[in-house]
């Protein structure tokens, strides 16, 4: 049984306002929100005086490696790096090794998590162009959605069948989240670029080969297909300008059948980047122009975009040595991204409203995930306190990622998450984390 807390003195953040007030956890709940509680009995009391307090995160997308490749990363050490980043629930991706593409090799990865992960956990169900059947026996209660990959990433996983596709988009009412690349355009960049620098292809010319007309050709064909099946799609990890004329903002979340995620290192490095960087910002799409980072702002801040994720997929050091077409795409990022979002409040960027919109309010709306989210009462506490006013460095020795390093290692933040609770336990607490007690299933309210 998790012991009574009671938060004083936070600023509170919840649905689009900040109010100064106290929370009282109780078990695993939320018991009362209120301007000022007064404490008994055994109550333990932080003082949050000048810290906000905001819900936990929800990441909808990442890749915490296991089983198969947990030489980069598990769920253990992955979710751990989550809750001190202030992300308390996440849904991981179907390309681990075996891929989750069977209801029994998906339940194997809740079984393993339900032992190991810190953090809450569900995992998408992964469509191939052959397992149609076993995509349909997925339970809506209580696993996240189904993952289509419609360009190549890491792990074989390209569903490229268009007539499966349309049965897939036709049969199934669970939210289908899609990675779109076009993979002859890629190829065919790919082909160009080797003729001329065999492997060892410069890596400032990854947004040129992964490039906007690849992004947008895939997702512009995707939307076309839930519109005229009706299915309810989700396209993840939105990368270039031209994509956001796809999404609109003339209508609640609630009623849209199409939505929009961006993650991260989109909204925070530009091609420019990579001379310093080189392959550590090599993301699936590609961190792509300026200008293009300026759209996905504008389209975030005025909700054709509706969430922010990771998309974190760490490896090693090693890997990402290696020459252009053999080093891995992908990074780690759930340690930093809640913080990397209040760098921006701090410049004015988004105010802290919107980014628990985007961060937590949105994706529990979205995936229908029950009773999280919010600062409510009766609702789980999972939420977490942030000192606006506490700069740290990013180095080596204090990421808590597996692989052990970060695309943003050398910058300076000023703000720091000093306490996340999960489910009522205060699981992470300046920096000393409490590892007897694990996260849960996620349900939804489907």
């Amino acid at each position: 049984m998790a012991a009574s807390y009671l938060i004083k003195n936070a600023k509170i953040v919840n649905e689009n306002t900040v109010f100064n007030g106290d929370v009282l956890i109780e078990g695993e709940i939320i018991a009362k929100i209120a301007t000022e509680i007064t404490p008994i009995n055994d109550v333990t009391v932080i003082d949050a005086e000048g810290k906000y307090l905001i819900p936990g995160m929800i990441d909808d997308q990442v890749h915490f490696r296991e089983p198969g490749l947990t030489h980069k990363a598990n769920i253990g050490t992955e979710s751990k790096a989550a809750i001190a980043g202030g992300i308390t629930s996440f849904i991981e991706m179907p390309n681990t090794v075996p891929q989750a593409t069977t209801q029994e090799l998906l339940e194997d990865k809740f079984e393993i998590a339900s032992k190991t992960s810190y953090a809450n956990y569900s995992f998408m169900f992964g469509g191939t162009n052959d397992n149609l059947e076993e995509l349909l026996k997925t339970n809506p209660k209580n696993v996240a959605g189904i993952k289509l990959f419609l360009g190549s990433s890491t792990g074989n996983m390209l569903v490229d069948n268009e007539e499966v596709l349309e049965k897939i988009f036709s049969s199934t009412d669970m939210i289908i989240s899609v990675h779109c690349e076009d993979e002859q355009t890629i190829r065919n960049n790919t082909a160009k670029f080797k003729a001329e620098y065999g492997d060892d292809i410069p890596v400032k010319y990854h947004p040129i080969i992964r490039s906007e007309e690849a992004c947008y050709l895939s997702s512009s064909k995707a939307i076309e297909l839930a519109k005229k099946t009706g299915a309810r799609l989700h396209v993840f990890h939105l990368s270039t300008a031209k994509e956001m004329e796809l999404f609109r903002n003339d209508i609640p979340l609630e009623e849209k059948k199409i939505t929009a995620e961006v993650c991260i290192h989109h909204l925070w490095f530009t091609d420019a980047d990579y001379d310093k960087k080189g392959t550590h910002i090599k993301w699936n799409p590609a961190v792509k122009t300026a200008n293009d980072r300026k759209a996905l702002w504008e389209a975030l801040l005025d909700d054709r975009i509706d969430v922010i994720a990771t998309d974190h997929a760490p490896h090693t050091l090693e890997e990402k040595a290696n020459v252009y077409t053999k080093a891995p795409s992908g990074g780690p990022l759930v340690q930093h991204a809640v913080i990397a979002l209040f760098e921006k409040v701090k410049e004015g960027v988004i105010s802290v409203e919107k980014v628990v919109e985007k961060m937590s309010h949105n994706p529990a709306k979205l995936f229908q995930v029950s009773k999280r989210g919010f600062i409510k009462e009766g609702y789980f506490a999972d939420i977490v306190l942030v000192d606006p006013s506490s700069s740290w460095e990013v180095a080596k020795d204090n990421v808590l990622y597996k692989c052990g390093w970060s695309p943003f290692e050398g910058e300076e933040f000023s703000s720091k998450i000093t306490h996340t609770f999960v489910n009522g336990v205060l699981m992470y607490d300046n920096g000393t984390f409490n590892e007897e007690v694990k996260g849960k299933r996620l349900l939804f309210d489907r």
